[in-house]
């Protein structure tokens, strides 16, 4: 078995699979079916789902508002399948930026935490105004009808003031309940790359609508979340599965070659034309292969297709007594041409022309060059 190298591992002749971390590399596989470039490729197909599953973990810090403990237990659980992945890529990089994430939601949570004490101290604010009022307008109301009056306006004010917030939360509830359907009715997709995109949106959308109350907060995105969930997981299955699958064709069709591979040099023209239908016909029913094997694979069989039409063309040429009478008529008539340059290349040293005897051995050398390659395929046809 040969090597293959990539800037993040390599396979070992033995079929030993490495990986490169900034703390030097580690085995995490062995690999016997197929190329050393094809374990490469499935060990990097492995890190991507890695990048995807950490992209995701980003795209919901950023455009959500993922609860912070969600998160954090997201990451603990993402570190430790890149600490111990099985993959080949840039290991450090998914670790530096689940660091970052980290440093994200710290920071989140500092923003989170100045926002609900600002608002706290200005519903604090508005309540010690309106009270403050009431006081001074009770201790000292001599007008009690304009005192009252003033009295039913705070009232009013204070209950604006809730209202207000009691209707934001209310629009960002019905928008994030519809964006909770919307999401739901994605769920069972199988257009896998559509609607990764659309729940990319939704995301930036959830981002957009604001805050409910947090009781309405909690239930929405548990039934976002597991919308997402549920149709993520569900590509990550179809694409392990489809993964295995073509893996399964690659080894069928590599049996195939092999089997084909037998067939060269071609001896009998007709049983090795039988036998590569046969595998041709197995070969088509095996089914598609991962993109880095397909070229192994195919280039192949190529050869062994052109082997066995160059071994058939040679046979029907021998056999087809048209082309047999073709060259037997050029080697005469070379032959011939050469005795009547033989007779002139005489008389021309018998009269001594050092012109005419150079042209005509030139001449001479091309025709017997000409007569030993039909001499040949005359010999070819003829057996």
């Amino acid at each position: 078995m040969s090597t293959a190298n990539d800037p993040w591992g390599r396979v070992d002749a033995d079929g030993t699979v490495y990986v490169r971390t900034a703390d030097g590399e580690r085995v995490i596989g062995s690999w016997q079916a197929g190329s050393p470039d094809e374990a490469l490729a499935f060990f990097c197909r492995k890190f991507e789902a890695l990048d995807t599953e950490v992209t995701l973990l980003e795209q919901r810090v950023t455009a959500t508002d993922l609860p912070a403990a969600q998160a954090r237990t997201s990451i603990d659980r993402l570190r430790a399948a890149v600490t111990d992945a099985h993959a080949i890529g840039d290991l450090d990089q998914l670790l530096a930026r689940l660091d970052a994430l980290s440093g994200k939601i710290d920071h989140r949570q500092e923003e989170a935490r100045a926002a609900r004490d600002h608002a706290r101290a200005e519903a604090r604010d508005t309540k010690e105004r309106i009270v403050a009022e009431a006081e001074r307008l009770a201790a000292e109301a001599t007008h009690w009808k304009a005192s009252g009056e003033r009295m039913r306006q705070l009232l009013e004010e204070r209950k604006a003031y809730f209202a207000d917030l009691e209707e934001e939360r209310e629009t960002a509830r019905a928008a994030k309940e519809k964006l909770c359907a919307e999401a739901e009715s994605l769920a069972s997709s199988t257009d896998w790359s559509g609607t990764a995109a659309a729940f990319r949106e939704l995301m930036r959308s959830w981002k957009m609508a604001g805050r409910a109350s947090r009781a309405d907060e909690e239930v929405l995105w548990g039934r976002f979340k597991t919308a997402q969930d549920t149709f993520f997981q569900a590509r990550a299955q179809v694409y392990s599965a489809k993964d295995a699958a073509l893996r399964e064709h690659a080894a069928v069709k590599t049996q195939l070659l092999a089997e084909a591979g037998k067939l060269v040099p071609v001896t009998d023209v007709r049983a090795a034309r039988a036998a590569l239908r046969g595998i041709q016909e197995r070969w088509e029913q095996a089914g598609p292969v991962p993109r880095e094997a397909h070229e192994r694979l195919e280039s192949g069989l190529r050869r062994i297709e052109d082997a066995v039409r160059k071994a058939e063309d040679t046979q029907w040429r021998r056999s087809n007594p048209e082309a047999l009478a073709r060259a037997q008529d050029t080697v005469e008539q070379i032959r011939s041409a050469i005795a009547g340059l033989e007779s002139q290349l005489a008389k021309a040293l018998e009269g001594d022309d050092a012109k005419a005897v150079r042209e005509t051995e030139e001449a001479l050398a091309a025709r017997r060059s000409w007569l030993a390659e039909a001499e040949r395929t005359l010999a070819e046809l003829s057996s």
